[in-house]
């Protein structure tokens, strides 16, 4: 059976229950069918299960990570674990505390790989057994602007909290340490915002971007 073609009330505000002849695929959710789909993702996901949607994902996600310093309650891990979804990262790694405000990933955490680290020691092991170089994010002397940066096409992003930034330990870990070029008053920009900067230069740089 064809799906309905979506609309911008579909995409905007979900959908109801299916309209007529339930499709047939092991991808789609029977509950979803029935009750309708409110959820935030895209009209190709609509009424799929969600491990559906993560084994689809997990078919083109992009080979650069994501990793955030957790030491102290911070709100724009949440929001950075959602712009890691948007950009299709390919798995994002928590290093400290294990819990965080998960809020502001408005439930995009669940179609993340999510993986747990006591210590910058642990995670730079983590990637130095994987191959992967570390790509520091912070305003410090030394850093190079993001602007003209040559992104490894694999590699892993590191993030720290909003005010101190990355630890010593962090930094020195790093195969590289870059900043996003500012020109006011403020020292620094919102540590969710810095690292949606700093992933879409991943993404200038070596994704295939759609066409229009």
């Amino acid at each position: 059976m064809t799906e309905p073609t979506p609309t911008h009330e579909w995409t905007t505000h979900g959908v109801g229950p299916w309209p007529g002849e339930w499709p047939t695929g092991e991808h789609y959710d029977p509950e979803l069918l029935e009750h309708g789909d409110t959820r935030n993702v895209i009209d190709r996901y609509r009424y799929w299960r969600m491990d559906a949607i993560v084994a689809d994902l997990d078919t083109r996600r992009h080979p650069f990570s994501v990793a955030i310093e957790n030491w102290q309650h911070d709100m724009n891990i949440g929001s950075i674990v959602r712009t890691a979804n948007a950009f299709l990262a390919e798995t994002v790694h928590i290093i400290g505390r294990r819990r965080w405000n998960r809020r502001g990933a408005m439930v995009t955490d669940r179609y993340q790989h999510v993986l747990h680290h006591a210590d910058v020691a642990e995670f730079a092991a983590w990637a130095r057994e994987h191959e992967l170089p570390i790509v520091a994010v912070d305003n410090v002397e030394g850093s190079v602007l993001v602007e003209t940066f040559d992104f490894p096409e694999r590699c892993v992003l590191l993030f720290g909290q909003e005010g101190p930034g990355l630890s010593e330990e962090a930094l020195a870990a790093a195969f590289a340490v870059v900043e996003i070029a500012q020109f006011g008053s403020t020292r620094s920009i919102n540590a969710s915002a810095a690292a949606a900067i700093t992933m879409h230069g991943w993404i200038r740089q070596h994704a295939t971007l759609p066409s229009s």
